[in-house]
């Protein structure tokens, strides 16, 4: 096989630009057009993989595109593997929450921190350490909640005003 520099970056550099079958079939008509050899010269001189070439050939061969489940693959979520993980999360953290003390949104404020509540969820609801995912994957789900992390405090009075009133000045006689 003798294909200039300028075919080798074209094969390579489209293979990279395609994803999924129409790679696959793109990889397959490349190496049926270079003839026999042609998968071992393109696995060696542009970096393809033998199986996804004889995927492809198989694609071509059949007319049946293999579908990819790149949406099966992962971590699955918290709630998925702990489905009662945010109802037990809201349990712990209502009695422990207030609205905006300003009234000015209807945010919900708690004082308990993510770590906190993962501490909480393990004492009182009889989770293991093991099960529980770490104080971010938590902290999330807080914010998801609408619950924001922030010291609770009560409603200030205003401040003395610093203008004198009328009663307050002496007489002068």
């Amino acid at each position: 096989m003798a294909l200039t520099e300028a075919e080798v970056e074209l094969y390579t550099k489209t293979a990279q630009e395609l994803t999924g079958s129409a790679r696959r079939l793109f990889m397959a008509r490349t190496v049926k057009a270079l003839g026999r050899g042609g998968n071992e010269w393109a696995c060696r001189q542009l970096g393809w993989s033998t199986t996804t070439i004889k995927k492809g050939l198989r694609e071509l061969e059949t007319g049946i595109i293999c579908v990819d489940a790149c949406s099966a693959r992962g971590r699955k979520r918290a709630e998925e593997k702990l489905p009662n993980l945010l109802i037990d999360i809201r349990a712990i953290v209502d009695g422990q929450s207030q609205t905006d003390p300003s009234f000015r949104t209807t945010r919900l404020y708690t004082r308990l921190s993510a770590c906190e509540v993962r501490k909480q969820l393990i004492a009182q609801r009889g989770y293991t350490d093991d099960q529980l995912p770490c104080a971010e994957v938590i902290r999330q789900r807080l914010n998801q909640l609408g619950y924001h992390v922030r010291a609770v405090r009560k409603s200030t009075p205003k401040k003395r005003s610093p203008r004198r009133t009328p009663s307050s000045h002496k007489s002068s006689a």
